[in-house]
């Protein structure tokens, strides 16, 4: 096994028996245009595939092209923004051969980089991951880049428990909304990210390719298809939980409002009558005015609000409003 180092390209060249001369895994991260450059010069890939795997690109649509002496695949992963607490997207591009394997990334998943230094490290461990092809050890990072959806998962799993504590136990709806709204925009980006992966694995495994042999690798990669399933339905139960949650939340908050509407409403009902009389009596008039020279007429008019409020009191009461 030799390894050679640049600048963001680590190559590992595989001494592998079963497959001629040896298999060459090149690492790049943060491609820019020497990395381009390199490959062009190495591998002579197609101008639009290497354009295509320049770091900037993030919003590329998944995708797999095969071209004559290679296989040019673009895969889009999740990963988590911890200063934020938000699932972002992260672009891989493959390029697979009968003897090589080239992925670009931008350094966003620990488990693929954890996993070259394992093989570069160890010759035995390198060997056992290449198999029969490179297509194999693609299978092999593809697992661990699935396999880091579920902790993200675990994650939202999480959130959503804490959403309906605060809402269930702690009576916290106000401060729900927010968490909500960012737990249902994780999810919306989790499930756009990973809604074409099924579709993806499937065309690997329907490839008619001589670097992509069907029959030993079909079973590897329908256990890729399982992962795409499991990982799709975990989506959906949590999509399911944080809706009903939002809408349980939204009831509470309006049962709230509308309680503290009827509160208001009895109250202002309540003092209508002093309301009432303090107008009629405070009007400019002095002809025809009861009480008004009455040396009593102010306390006379007191006893008459608290009256008419007492009245309106008793009155809802009775009819249970309060």
């Amino acid at each position: 096994m030799r390894t050679k180092k640049l600048k963001n390209i680590k190559v590992l060249k595989i001494d592998n028996k079963q497959i001629p001369g040896y298999l060459e895994w090149i690492n790049i991260k943060n491609a820019k245009k020497k990395e381009i450059e390199y490959l062009r010069k190495k591998f002579k890939f197609n101008l639009c595939d290497l354009k295509d795997s320049l770091s900037k690109n993030y919003a590329q649509r998944p995708k797999i092209k095969e071209r004559g002496n290679y296989i040019f695949i673009v895969l889009r992963f999740p990963y988590l923004d911890k200063k934020n607490k938000e699932i972002l997207t992260e672009e891989v591009d493959f390029f697979l051969g009968k003897n090589f394997l080239v992925y670009l990334h931008n350094d966003k998943f620990k488990e693929i980089n954890s996993f070259f230094h394992l093989c570069e490290r160890d010759q035995t461990v390198a060997l056992s991951f290449s198999g029969e092809s490179s297509a194999t050890l693609l299978y092999e990072i593809l697992n661990r880049l699935f396999k880091q959806c579920f902790p993200l998962l675990d994650e939202i799993g999480i959130e959503i428990d804490e959403i309906e504590k605060k809402i269930f136990t702690s009576n916290k709806e106000k401060e729900s909304v927010q968490d909500i709204m960012n737990t249902r925009h994780n999810i919306i980006n989790f499930r756009r990210i990973m809604q074409t992966h099924k579709n993806m694995i499937k065309k690997m495994i329907s490839l008619n390719s001589e670097f992509f042999p069907k029959q030993p690798l079909r079973a590897y990669y329908d256990k890729l298809l399982e992962q795409t399933k499991d990982i799709w339905e975990i989506l959906e139960n949590h999509k399911e939980v944080i809706e009903i949650l939002a809408i349980a939340n939204d009831s509470l908050l309006n049962y709230k409002i509308s309680d503290i509407m009827k509160t208001l409403t009895i109250f202002s009902v309540i003092v209508f009558p002093l309301t009432l009389i303090a107008t009629i009596f405070g009007m400019n008039t002095t002809d025809g005015m009861p009480f008004i020279h009455n040396q009593f007429g102010f306390e006379i008019v007191i006893v008459i609000m608290l009256f008419g409020s007492l009245f309106m009191l008793l009155f809802f009461e009775k009819k249970k409003w309060l």
